[in-house]
């Protein structure tokens, strides 16, 4: 039985919103946050604190996938008493410096449009054996952002910390979870991750990318279920 003063955080990824969580608001009803993040400010510290500040409950369940993970690790830094457990889905705790890259996602943002941006960056990173239905879902949440707002993601993600600290010294349970096809951040840095957690473990999604929740839902959804009861 999960307990009722338990709250549920699905902290989305790039270049998407809260919505892209459609599948899991119904895990924990009632005491659920999806929130939409790029109008929480300039850096990933202020979404954070902006997320924490929706919650009410002592104790939470945070979720994120891709620079949400990284913004759940930020929460656990600010709030570590009330963060029971982490699901870090297609998640990089560590940042490593590519300018270049950073500047020709911007350039592409800029100069090309959203639509560009799209299928240059983020739609690869599903898998080859996605519904197109999924794909084309997840294309329409990106392009009813504005484009500023995913411009202010993208610098986020190439600007936050690392937080191998907080992965490393996190006393709960950290459940990594990958999808098979995922290269952002792939197998090999997600198995590190898991094992660099002190109760840390690791799950592999067979035929899925980057995008787990929208990808494999079913499969992400039996796994935040399993954390949800023993949290």
């Amino acid at each position: 039985m999960v307990d009722s003063k338990l709250e549920l955080l699905l902290l989305h990824a790039l270049p998407l919103d809260g919505t892209m969580w459609a599948e899991q608001r119904k895990l924990l009803p009632g005491a659920t946050y999806a929130p939409t993040l790029y109008s929480f400010g300039d850096r990933i510290e202020s979404w954070a604190e902006r997320a924490l500040a929706l919650t009410t409950a002592k104790r939470l369940v945070i979720v994120g996938c891709s620079v949400g993970g990284s913004c759940a690790l930020e929460v656990a830094a600010l709030a570590p008493d009330r963060v029971s457990a982490l699901v870090l889905i297609g998640t990089k705790a560590w940042r490593r410096l590519d300018p270049v890259y950073h500047a020709s996602a911007l350039q592409t943002l800029h100069e090309k449009g959203l639509e560009a941006a799209w299928c240059e960056f983020w739609k690869p990173l599903f898998a080859n054996e996605v519904l197109p239905e999924t794909v084309e879902k997840a294309k329409r949440i990106t392009m009813r952002q504005p484009l500023e707002d995913v411009a202010r993601g993208v610098t986020i993600f190439h600007t936050r910390p690392s937080r191998d600290d907080i992965l490393s010294s996190f006393p709960r349970p950290v459940v990594v979870v990958t999808g098979s096809e995922d290269v952002a951040p792939g197998l090999n840095t997600s198995r590190k991750q898991a094992e660099m957690a002190q109760h840390g473990r690791l799950h592999v999604i067979p035929e899925c990318g980057h995008y787990l929740p929208m990808e494999q839902p079913e499969a992400i959804n039996s796994i935040i279920r399993q954390v949800l009861e023993t949290a």
